[in-house]
């Protein structure tokens, strides 16, 4: 089987979307399944809906666009702010885009209005962490903007937290959401139908037990794939971290010395790596870069320790020693070596499925 590639075991997947749209059911939260991370692979999206999502999520209009052409039929929203230059495919195949500026709100009415649809609006909010959003004060008037606007509904508002300023979803932030949600309603005389607290930075306080509010939607990805949640990177009770795998192959197995000699400067991506000197190790190299993947997010299996990468090389110590060459290993993933792996033309992906007996076929 080809290497570098990446197996997916969509049956680990389907478990983890299904436990927390269970769990978040309870409180009363519906979960958009959010797909960016694996550039909209249809394969991942029906397993999502599957485990029971209310709709599906991406950053790109070039995953909604694919997932269109998969023949994927369910509500879909673009997560990122539309670009103007691409409202006319917005409207084509989001059902819904979350927006801040006028500019665009107004781009996408021409749009939808040509095209004979009606889009639909959540306007995002800012509440600290300083990635997209409109201030607080001004949500009233933009809800009252786009009201006006021919071939929008305003859907509702929503909030993304932890992503740029590390900002933590909790009972404080998440009770301004549900009052700014109130005061836009009764302003403008309508009900929100989507009030979307955030990721899956969020889990902390949506399964807290505390009052969720008019908090009704969560966008979750990283938890779904990984079983972690963002803040701390920690495993979700009950959430299988071992869905994605990296498998890489050894293209060499030396035993060499543990220091470098001669004088030293940056390496090629400009780091001056340091280390103690172990005398003789038994360093392995595997066909697998920086190119493919965000290799500080690896985690090595055991009796491996990463000791760095560049462009197209990955260099380990191995402590059980040497590895055949053509052998192979596999790595964990964090959400940043997850998504850049997904996005390398040199990684394979290769997608599991279970069988009636519980084990797994290559789909």
């Amino acid at each position: 089987m080809t290497t570098p590639r990446l197996e997916i075991d969509l049956g680990k997947v389907r478990h983890n979307a299904t436990m927390l749209v269970e769990r978040l059911a309870g409180r009363g939260i519906a979960v958009t399944g959010v797909t960016k991370a694996t550039l909209g692979a249809p394969e991942l999206a029906r397993e999502l809906l599957a485990a029971g999502v209310s709709r599906l999520g991406d950053s790109h209009i070039e995953g909604i666009e694919g997932l269109r052409r998969a023949g994927v039929s369910a509500p879909m929203t673009l997560l990122r702010t539309p670009m103007i230059s691409q409202v006319k495919r917005v409207v084509a195949h989001a059902d819904v885009s979350l927006n801040t500026e006028r500019a665009t709100l107004e781009a996408l009415s021409v749009a939808a209005g040509e095209q004979g649809t009606s889009h639909g609006v959540v306007l995002m909010v800012e509440l600290g962490d300083l990635r997209e959003g409109i201030m607080a004060t001004d949500l009233v008037d933009a809800a009252r903007m786009v009201v006006g606007l021919p071939s929008l509904e305003l859907v509702g508002i929503g909030t993304n937290l932890a992503c740029q300023s590390g900002v933590v979803p909790d009972v404080a932030n998440m009770a301004e959401l549900s009052v700014l949600a109130e005061t836009a309603e009764a302003a403008l005389g309508v009900r929100l139908a989507v009030v979307s607290g955030g990721n899956s930075a969020n889990l902390g306080w949506a399964l807290g037990g505390g009052d969720p509010g008019r908090v009704n939607d969560l966008r979750l990805g990283e938890a779904i794939l990984l079983g972690c949640e963002p803040l701390h990177r920690q495993p979700v009770e009950g959430l299988r971290t071992d869905a994605f795998v990296l498998v890489a192959e050894v293209i060499e197995s030396k035993i060499k010395p543990s220091q470098p000699w001669g004088q030293l400067g940056q390496t090629a991506f400009g780091d001056k790596p340091r280390s103690a000197d172990r005398g003789l190790i038994c360093q392995v190299i595997l066909a697998v870069g920086r190119q493919d993947t965000d290799t500080a997010g690896l985690v090595a299996p055991a009796g491996i320790t990463i000791l760095g990468a560049s462009s197209d090389h990955l260099v380990v110590e191995s402590a059980d020693g040497l590895r055949d060459v053509g052998s192979e290993l596999a790595f964990g993933l964090d959400y940043s070596s997850l998504a850049r792996a997904m996005s390398s033309p040199y990684v394979a992906r290769v997608w599991l499925a279970p069988d009636r007996e519980g084990s797994t076929t290559v789909r």
